[in-house]
């Protein structure tokens, strides 16, 4: 990805009406760099019709589908489904194409995405249809009536943060053209599981689960009137409750499992109290259970686990997924560890047909086994990766950071990291911390970098691999009240760098503390900066099972930034709704909570305004509390006052993260839950920014070197190469007039070859960005100027003026411009953007196609676009720079201007080669007698024979001498030097023989 250096002065933008219409900003493509790890996936389905195909839902991450046994994955839902989150994946037995959906998955951990209901695919997944149900919160499972595939039931966990009356067990029979609720118990108690019977589809089993979230504790289960199996026979009309054997007392969740091949035995997984905990099995369709297993890795962390499936061809082989995958060949009494690639397992579907053919999924992707589980395809093919924040270095190109949930910490280049890397391959390195971050290079040296790991402070360096911790407190956290602990911290509690001294370090906890030798000494600078409320002080995880990571801790510190402009002023934001400011480095700290502003939200992010010391921006999220509302606030007189800002954002797009451009005033970026958007007048109206980013949260913004690099909770990190047109007032008045942009100072790196692979890494190039009011039906040309306004370019939208421009060029032998057509030069109405590759005349060939292209990259200076739409002409100028890795080097403006100078004159010899021998084949073809013989042994020793490893010849090797040079800036060696005199003096002496006209 190209990065760029910015000499354009910072410019406020006028306010704009909220009456203007939205800009199209389809051309700004964001581009996915990875990782190409999986993350978090949730469910997963096959069909024994097609043995190689399967479907994986994941929480972040939309729906996926592999036709060839996971060697790669293609997801299908982007530009359909409202939510990534996905609960259940069902496919009709009785055929293939129809597949149904429900969305919000089913662990409910405290950043789980809200479901948005049920999809339908009738074609395998190239389309889908929203069917209802869109109320229904997270959905636990989803059955297909194997006779008719219009009869599907859903069972709806509900609302995971607040009581909804939409929980339930609901049924349609028109294939979701409508749905009856069959089965209702309150609104806090949702279903997690159903199953049908084999062979009677009107049996069904549905498992009751009484579950919300709270910022500060898990509920799951509840008294045993709030939970349990039910069991209807007559199509849900009617309903029991099933008790015999099972746990009187509380009950939590609870997953089912029926035999395909005996449906007299049912399984049963189920949190309860103690030994209660465990397995149940029935063999007699419910009537009584017995306990097999009170095994504790079945019902280990319960909310977020709890699976059970069965070997389709065998009811006592039983597989359970929590943390362990557990295996059973005895009917559930005795378990055994299965071997997958990551831990925290969630589902598993066996083929029918073949229950050695597998797939499985847990929190680092999906697997598939044709073994039974004894070898996995790769969890490398998923760019699914949940990331929590995003920070970069300051190397060219720059490298991009962050915490990959229940994974590491990573850093991956934001562009082919050197001219040679090897493309489609995913160049990915571990920074140390752990899964939760940040993860902040040091400024000024990227090999240092500081990190978090669940409140635990560290120090990696790149080159020794060595991680030192130094954490505030020196004390494991995990399992606390955190009423008792010294120290309160989020897992993933904030690490700022001062803009001011990259040495100085700040980490919250419900305290600032602050270091200035890497954590080896720490110094509180703050009192409590949070509303400690007693009653959110407590153990987390009830009524049932105590589930206490640190996610819960609630009153601790969630943000802090420093000004840039203003040292020592420095905000912090709380996870319980606390907002506070010190202006004299933490000698003295003010409450600047918003007035107005509903307790308890969490500060996801604060912004420092780099314009104005009295600014800032802050984004605070309270769908922890059941309310999805965003919020995004701004003051300007040091948290006096404070006003909304969120006008044109979705109600329920919960707000995530604001950012303020670094150049120009009032241009705002927002990351919400389900997307992007921007502003041009400082809040006063959003416009989406979604572009091509598929539908997922938002976790993170960094503006660097004109790029806008994104974070995501399920899709990996994102890049917008080149922002710089949004920094122009004019975007956001676009009418009449067409309008060419200013490109952006383009560093000229050297990249490899784009690959079509993964990661997306772009080939360097100058971005053009231009407006036109209405479609220029092939009216529309591009030329490039150097700094003497020669032309170096000319790109055209129409192909029938190739032939006129290939005339001209022929005619201009020695200039350096040429013309061709080029299909990406846009002429559609609205907002374009041309990639000019930097490139200027190549040699010449026979292949129309490839004449006079691929020539030597134009060298460092200053150059003007010129754009002609019609009659109309608009210049901008723009310059191109040394990469900043060569001037280390020792490679500077004139070296460059040597080598270029140099290697013109090997491809000025390699055109007049060419010509000649194409002149020397036309002439033969013409030729009898002897001077055809004459002219055929002067053509071989210039032209290789056929077949393999031919001789060099002449043409050839002035082809060779133009590789080796052009592959590097660089003082053209001795030897390139004395070859290019010989090869013309051969050259010379051809011609002389030949004696062409």
């Amino acid at each position: 990805m190209k990065s760029f250096f910015r000499y354009l002065a910072v410019a406020s933008f006028v306010c704009i009406s909220s009456s203007l219409f939205s800009q199209d900003f389809s051309a700004l493509e964001y581009r996915t760099i990875g990782p190409s790890r999986g993350g978090r996936v949730t469910t997963v389905t096959g069909t024994p019709v097609l043995p190689g195909t399967f479907y994986l839902g994941a929480s972040g991450a939309g729906v996926w589908k592999t036709d060839d046994y996971g060697t790669s994955w293609n997801n299908i839902s982007d530009g359909f489904f409202d939510t990534p989150s996905i609960g259940a994946i069902e496919v009709a037995v009785n055929d293939p194409n129809i597949v149904y959906v429900g969305t919000g998955s089913d662990g409910l951990r405290s950043n789980i995405i809200s479901g948005k209901g049920v999809y339908k695919s009738i074609d395998a997944g190239q389309t889908w249809d929203h069917i209802g149900l869109a109320k229904a919160g997270q959905i636990g499972a989803v059955e297909i009536d194997p006779t008719n595939s219009n009869v599907v039931w859903v069972a709806a966990i509900g609302d995971a943060f607040k009581a909804n009356e939409e929980r339930g067990i609901y049924k349609t029979i028109d294939g979701g053209v409508s749905w009856e609720k069959m089965l209702h118990i309150s609104n806090t108690t949702g279903f997690a599981d159903l199953e049908l019977l084999p062979g009677n589809p009107n049996v069904v089993y549905a498992a009751a689960w009484k579950a919300q979230r709270t910022p500060w504790t898990i509920i799951s289960g509840g008294e045993n009137k709030e939970g349990g199996i039910y069991k209807s026979v007559n199509g849900g009309k009617d309903w029991i409750k099933l008790e015999t054997g099972l746990p009187k007392g509380l009950i939590g969740k609870i997953d089912l499992a029926v035999s395909a091949v005996d449906s007299s035995i049912l399984y049963a997984v189920i949190e309860a109290p103690g030994d209660e905990g465990g397995v149940y099995k029935s063999v007699d369709q419910g009537k009584t259970f017995v306990q097999t297993s009170n095994n504790k890795g079945l019902v280990n962390r319960p909310f977020y686990y709890i699976n059970i499936e069965l070997d389709p061809t065998n009811p006592d082989i039983v597989y359970s997924n929590a943390n362990p995958l557990l295996k059973s060949i005895d009917g559930g009494k005795n378990w055994a560890m299965m071997s997958v690639p990551h831990g925290d397992n969630h589902d598993i579907w066996l083929n029918p047909n073949n229950p050695d053919l597998l797939i499985q999924c847990n929190d680092g992707g999906a697997n598939v086994s044709h073994n039974g589980g004894k070898t996995w395809s790769s969890q490398f093919n998923q760019p699914t990766a949940e990331i929590y924040q995003v920070a970069v270095d300051d190397q060219y190109p720059y490298w991009i950071y962050g915490a990959q949930q229940d994974n590491t910490t990573i850093a991956i280049p934001s562009s082919a990291p050197s001219g040679t890397s090897a493309q489609g391959t995913q160049v990915m390195i571990e920074v140390g911390g752990c899964e939760t971050g940040p993860s902040i290079p040091k400024p000024g040296n990227h090999n240092i970098i500081y990190n978090n790991c669940k409140g635990r402070f560290s120090v990696y360096n790149k080159i020794t691999g060595v991680g030192r911790e130094y954490s505030i407190g020196a004390s494991n956290i995990y399992g606390h009240n955190p009423k008792d602990l010294k120290y309160r911290f989020q897992r993933v509690a904030p690490v700022h760098i001062s803009p001011h001294d990259p040495d100085v370090v700040y980490m919250g906890s419900q305290f600032v503390h602050k270091t200035r030798n890497d954590g080896v000494i720490w110094e509180t600078i703050s009192p409590d900066l949070t509303d400690f409320e007693a009653d959110k002080q407590v153990i987390s995880g009830n009524p049932i099972t105590r589930d206490i990571t640190g996610e819960e801790y609630y009153s601790t510190i969630y943000s802090i930034r420093e000004s840039k402009i203003k040292k020592d002023l420095i905000w912090t934001g709380s996870n319980d709704g606390v907002v506070s400011l010190t202006q004299d480095g933490g000698q003295t700290w003010t409450n600047v909570t918003p007035k107005k502003m509903s307790k308890g939200g969490r500060v996801e992010s604060i912004e420092p305004s780099q314009f104005n010391p009295a600014k800032a921006y802050i984004s605070v999220d309270r769908h922890l509390l059941g309310d999805a509302t965003p919020y995004f606030y701004k003051t300007e007189d040091y948290g006096k006052t404070w006003e909304l800002l969120t006008s044109g954002i979705p109600a329920d797009h919960t707000a995530k993260v604001l950012r303020e451009d670094p150049k120009t005033a009032g241009l705002l970026y927002a990351g919400t839950e389900y997307g992007m958007f921007v502003s041009f007048n400082d809040g006063q109206q959003w416009e989406a920014f979604q572009q091509n980013l598929p539908v997922t949260p938002i976790t993170d913004i960094i503006i660097n070197r004109g790029d806008l690099i994104l974070s995501t909770m399920g899709r990996g990190f994102w890049v917008l190469d080149n922002i710089t047109s949004l920094r122009n007032p004019d975007v956001a008045t676009l009418s009449d007039s067409p309008v060419l942009f200013q490109p952006d100072n383009t560093i000229r790196y050297r990249t490899p070859r784009r690959d079509k692979g993964f990661p997306n890494y772009p080939t360097t190039g100058v971005l053009i960005d231009y407006y036109l009011p209405k479609d220029g039906k092939n009216n529309v040309q591009l030329e490039i100027l150097d700094a003497n306004k020669q032309s170096i370019a000319t790109i055209i939208s129409d192909s029938t003026k190739v032939k006129s421009t290939t005339e001209e060029v022929e005619d201009m032998s020695l200039s350096m411009s040429f013309s061709y057509f080029d299909t990406k030069l846009e002429t559609k109405k609205g907002l374009n953007r041309f990639q000019w590759n930097m490139l200027q005349k190549g040699a010449w060939s026979d292949k129309e196609s490839r004449s006079y292209k691929n020539g030597p990259m134009v060298p460092p200076g200053t150059y003007t676009a010129k754009l002609t739409v019609g009659k109309k002409t608009f210049e901008q100028p723009f310059e191109i720079l040394v990469d900043p890795r060569l001037v280390e080097e020792g490679i500077d403006k004139t070296i460059i201007a040597e080598h270029l100078a140099f290697e013109n004159k090997v491809l000025d010899l390699l055109t007049e080669a060419r010509k000649f021998q194409s002149n020397l084949e036309a002439e033969i073809k013409k030729s009898t007698g002897d001077k055809k013989q004459s002219l055929e042994s002067v053509l071989k020793t210039i032209k290789n024979e056929e077949g393999a490893y031919p001789q060099q010849m002449l043409v050839p090797q002035i082809a060779y001498l133009s590789y080796i040079v052009g592959g590097a800036d660089k003082i053209p060696g001795n030897e390139e030097v004395e070859r290019l005199k010989d090869l013309k003096q051969q050259f010379n002496a051809v011609k002389e023989q030949a004696k062409l006209n």
